[in-house]
């Protein structure tokens, strides 16, 4: 893996200041560009007729991202997901090389399975703070669960052409739908920042339920 490459990439998103054009973007043009296809495969699960998406952009580095998928995913799969009323969507963005590297070796076990995929990053969350300690030990250890060699690892880390597409991806969601921090959520095109309890999210679910 092109370690400073990343490094260079996650410093100029640190440094970029957000752009405000004027008056905040209609929600279903946010929506539409949320929907946008992207460079990597959309981590998907639920019925794609769902009336209500959750997209959430985190990085596996993230403590919060992390609460959220062991607090609150569980529940809002059992309620809402498994049910048929949301379809949720997981996007990478990696706020350091060991984030981005979790998230290539996610990839690269799941093959585009997004039932895998989800189980992987659950262990990925799990053991956050072995990741961001000891990173090549973690990925070796997890790779090593999910049936991998040390050198199928080093592989996938080193897949250029899987870093730059998900560093075009963070750029489409830094620039285009303003995303500065993990977790943000997409519901039907708006923006919310920051962690929620389930709780507040199913207030912010029912409404759209209704419509």
């Amino acid at each position: 893996m092109n370690a400073l490459r990343c490094i260079a990439f996650v410093a100029l998103l640190a440094f970029t200041a957000p752009f405000f054009a004027g008056p905040a973007v209609a929600q279903s043009a946010m929506a539409a560009a949320v929907a946008r296809p992207v460079s990597l495969p959309d981590i998907a699960i639920g019925s794609p007729k769902a009336p209500v998406t959750i997209t959430e952009y985190a990085s596996m580095s993230c403590s919060h991202c992390a609460a959220f998928g062991e607090n609150v995913f569980p529940m809002l799969r059992s309620k809402y997901i498994d049910t048929g009323k949301v379809r949720f969507v997981f996007r990478e963005f990696p706020l350091d090389v060991a984030a981005a590297a979790a998230s290539m070796l996610a990839r690269c076990i799941a093959r585009n399975d997004s039932e895998k995929y989800f189980g992987v990053i659950e262990t990925l969350f799990k053991l956050q703070d072995r990741l961001i300690a000891q990173t090549k030990e973690t990925l070796n250890f997890v790779g090593k669960l999910n049936g991998m060699s040390e050198q199928d690892v080093t592989t996938c880390e080193r897949d250029q052409a899987m870093l730059d597409k998900l560093a075009a991806d963070q750029k489409y969601a830094h620039e285009t739908l303003k995303v500065d921090s993990t977790p943000t959520f997409f519901l039907n095109g708006e923006r919310l920042k920051g962690s929620m309890s389930f709780e507040e999210l199913e207030q912010r679910i029912k409404p759209l339920l209704k419509k």
